[in-house]
C-alpha cells in the first residue's frame, strides 16, 4: 500500500544553503575514502609490485583501528560540550586532517624495499583513516539531528551523497590522470603520478573543509546540552542491544561485505581482460565509467527522494538490492573485450541501486534514534552513527582480506606486471629523448655503408666551430646506449620470470611461451638498436618512430592468462549475488515500518509540548 507524502513541518524543513554546506561533506567518505582504500592497494600491487596477499592483510589493520576510534569518536562527539557545538570542531579539524594525510601517503620510499614500503603504507593510512573518523563520525550524526523529519533526513543524506557522487565523478580519472606522462613524469609509474595528483586535492580540500565548518549548524544542541553524560560501555551495549537497529546493521553488512570483497576485481578485469594488461588504455575506460557512476549517482538522487516517501523506506530499499542483483547479471554479457564499454550498462544500474541502499541505511539509522529517544529520553545519533559505520568499515577489513587471498587464489602475477611497467618506462624514457633530438633537427648525411659514416663523423667533427654539436650527439649517443643497457637488462629479467611462470604454472604454460617469444622478438629488435647506436643517434626521427612501435608492442606483455581472468569474472559476479539474496530475506523482517516512524515522530512532539507547558 502506497503512503501518502508527507509534507514536512517548517521547522523541519532544511534550508538550501545548509542543505548544500552540509552534503558536500560527502567529498570525504565518498570520494577521498574510496581513493585510498582501493587505489592504495591496486597501485601497490601493479605499480610497486608489493603483493597482493600482503597489501590485503594490512588494508585489515586501519580497519580495526576503527574498530576503537569509530565508537570512542562517537562517544566523545555526544558529549562534547563547546561554543561552537559538538559536532562542529571535529568536522574542522578532522576535515584538515584528512587533506593533510591524503597528500603524504602516496609519498611511499621506493628505497625501503618491500617490508618497508608495506609497513610506510599501514602508517599512512592509520593516520589518514583515524582523520576520516574525527570527520565523518560528527558529520553523520549531525545530518540525524538537522531535522526532525524521517523524509527530510533522506533529504540531507541524499543532498551528501549528490556532492559527494559529483566529486568522485573525477576520482576514477585519476588513475588516467595519474598516468598522463606530463604528470608522472618520463619513465614515471602510476604511484609518481598519484604523488602529484594527492597535492592537487588537498590544496582544494583545505578551504572546503573551512566552509563545512561555517555553513553548518546544530539545531539540537540546545537540548543535548541539558543531557546527562553516559559512560562509554554502557552507552555502546545499550545501542548493540536495539534489536531494531541489528537487523538494519545485518541488512547493510551482508550486502556491503559481498561488493567489498569484489571491490578491486572491476580494475583488474578492465585492465587484463577488456584491454589484454594496457593499464594506460584502460585508464580512459576507466575514468568514463566512474564518470557515469558519478553522474549516475547524481541523478539517482531525485528518483529516491520521490520514490521513498511513496512506498516507504523498506520497500525502496528492495528496490536497490533488486538493481544491484540486475547489475551483476547484466555483467555476464557486458564484460567483452570486443566491445569493452558496455560495462557501463552494469554500472548505471549498480550505481543506482548502491546510491539509494546506502542512502537510505544512514537516514533509518535517524529514525532508530527516534525511537531509542521514545524509549530511553536521550540522543545518541554519535554513538549510532559510529556503530554503524565501524560494522561496515569491519567488513571492508575483512573483504580486504579475502580480496587479497581471492587474487592470490586466481594466481594474478604482479610479479609480471611491475616487471612490464618497468619495461615499458625505460621505452618511454627513448621516445622522449628522441623526440626532444629530433626537434632539435636532424644532420644531414650522405647514404653509403657504416664504415663510411663512421670516417665521416670523425671528420665532420674535426672542425672547431662544431665542438659544440659534437659533444651534444657524443651525450646523446651516451645516453642512448645506457638506456638500451638498462632495457635489456630489464627484458632479461622479465624472461627469467616467464621462465620461472612457466614452471610453477604449467596449466598456462602455452600463454606465458607466447608471451616469451613476443618478448624474445622485442629484445633482438632492442639489440640492433644497441648495435646501431651510432646511426640512430644522428637520426632521431626514424629512432622515435621505431621505439614507438616496440613500445607499443611491448604493452601485451602485461596480458594474463586466460584462468586467472576467468576466475576473476566468476567471483566478482557470483559473490555478491549471493549475499544481496541473504540481504533481501534480512530486510523483509526489518520491523521498523513508515506508519512506526510517524507514530514516534508525534509521540516526541508530544512529550515535548508537555514537557514545555510544565
Amino acid at each position: 500500500m502506497a503512503h501518502i507524502p508527507h509534507t514536512p513541518l517548517s521547522q523541519d524543513r532544511v534550508t538550501w544553503s545548509r542543505l548544500i554546506a552540509y552534503g558536500s561533506g560527502g567529498i570525504i567518505p565518498i570520494a577521498l575514502f574510496n581513493i585510498s582504500g582501493q587505489l592504495m592497494g591496486l597501485i601497490g600491487n601493479i605499480s610497486l609490485g608489493l603483493s597482493a596477499f600482503w597489501l590485503g592483510v594490512i588494508m585489515i589493520f586501519p580497519r580495526l583501528w576503527d574498530a576503537i576510534s569509530d565508537p570512542v569518536m562517537g562517544h566523545l562527539s555526544d558529549n562534547t560540550r563547546t561554543r561552537w557545538g559538538r559536532r562542529r570542531p571535529y568536522i574542522l579539524i578532522g576535515g584538515l586532517l584528512v587533506a593533510i594525510s591524503f597528500a603524504g601517503i602516496w609519498w611511499i620510499p621506493e628505497e625501503l624495499g618491500e617490508l618497508g614500503q608495506l609497513a610506510f603504507i599501514l602508517g599512512g593510512l592509520l593516520i589518514f583513516f583515524s582523520a576520516c573518523t574525527m570527520f565523518e563520525i560528527p558529520h553523520g550524526a549531525l545530518g540525524m539531528e538537522m531535522s526532525k523529519d524521517p523524509h527530510e533526513r533522506t533529504r540531507l543524506f541524499s543532498a551528501k551523497s549528490f556532492f559527494g557522487n559529483l566529486f568522485a565523478m573525477g576520482t576514477p580519472w585519476l588513475l588516467f590522470f595519474a598516468g598522463l606522462k606530463v604528470v608522472r613524469g618520463t619513465g614515471g609509474t602510476l604511484i609518481d603520478g598519484m604523488r602529484i595528483t594527492s597535492l592537487i586535492i588537498a590544496v582544494i580540500m583545505i578551504p572546503l573543509v573551512i566552509w563545512w565548518f561555517f555553513g553548518t549548524s546544530e539545531p539540537g544542541y540546545a537540548n543535548a546540552q541539558k543531557q546527562q553524560r553516559p559512560k562509554f560501555w554502557p552507552n555502546m551495549k545499550a545501542t548493540i542491544r536495539n534489536r531494531t537497529f541489528v537487523c538494519l546493521i545485518l541488512v547493510i553488512f551482508t550486502l556491503a561485505m559481498g561488493f567489498n570483497f569484489v571491490g578491486l576485481f572491476n580494475y583488474y578485469i578492465s585492465i587484463y581482460y577488456l584491454f589484454g594488461g594496457d593499464q594506460y588504455a584502460a585508464g580512459a575506460l576507466l575514468g568514463i565509467n566512474g564518470t557515469v557512476w558519478a553522474v549516475t549517482g547524481l541523478i539517482a538522487v531525485f528518483p529516491l527522494n520521490w520514490i521513498s516517501p511513496r512506498i516507504g523506506k523498506r520497500k525502496t530499499l528492495l528496490l536497490a538490492i533488486g538493481l544491484m542483483c540486475a547489475a551483476q547479471l547484466s555483467k555476464i554479457v557486458c564484460y567483452n573485450p570486443e566491445i569493452p564499454y558496455l560495462v557501463i550498462i552494469p554500472t548505471i544500474l549498480l550505481s543506482m541501486g548502491m546510491l539509494m541502499f546506502f542512502t537510505l541505511g544512514a537516514s533509518m539509522v535517524g529514525d532508530i534514534c527516534d525511537e531509542d529517544e521514545l524509549n530511553t529520553g536521550t540522543r545518541s545519533e554519535g554513538s549510532y552513527y559510529s556503530v554503524y559505520w565501524w560494522f561496515i568499515k569491519m567488513g571492508t577489513a575483512f573483504a580486504s582480506l579475502v580480496t587479497g587471498a581471492l587474487l592470490v587464489a586466481t594466481q594474478f602475477n604482479e610479479t609480471q606486471s611491475k616487471q612490464t611497467g618497468e619495461l615499458f618506462g625505460s621505452y618511454e624514457v627513448i621516445v622522449e629523448d628522441a623526440q626532444e633530438w629530433a626537434t632539435e633537427g636532424e644532420l644531414e648525411i650522405p647514404e653509403t655503408t657504416k664504415e663510411h659514416i663512421e670516417l665521416w663523423i670523425s671528420q665532420y667533427f674535426e672542425d672547431k666551430k662544431d665542438l659544440a654539436l659534437r659533444t651534444t650527439d657524443t651525450e646523446r649517443l651516451d645516453r642512448l646506449l645506457k638506456q638500451l643497457d638498462e632495457t635489456i637488462k630489464i627484458a632479461a629479467k622479465l624472461a627469467t620470470s616467464f621462465e620461472s611462470t612457466v614452471l610453477a604454472n604449467p596449466t598456462d604454460a602455452a600463454h606465458t611461451r607466447g608471451l616469451s617469444q613476443r618478448l624474445i622478438d622485442i629484445t633482438q629488435r632492442t639489440q640492433i638498436l644497441h648495435a646501431q647506436a651510432a646511426d640512430w643517434v644522428l637520426k632521431p626521427g626514424l629512432l622515435h618512430a621505431e621505439v614507438e612501435e616496440i613500445l607499443h608492442e611491448s604493452t601485451a606483455l602485461s596480458a594474463q592468462a586466460p584462468r586467472p581472468l576467468l576466475w576473476l569474472r566468476i567471483i566478482e559476479i557470483g559473490l555478491p549475488l549471493v549475499l544481496s539474496i541473504i540481504s533481501v530475506l534480512l530486510t523483509l523482517r526489518y520491523p521498523l515500518t513508515e506508519d512506526r516512524c510517524y507514530e514516534i515522530k508525534a509521540l516526541l512532539d508530544a512529550r515535548k509540548l508537555k514537557e514545555s507547558n510544565a
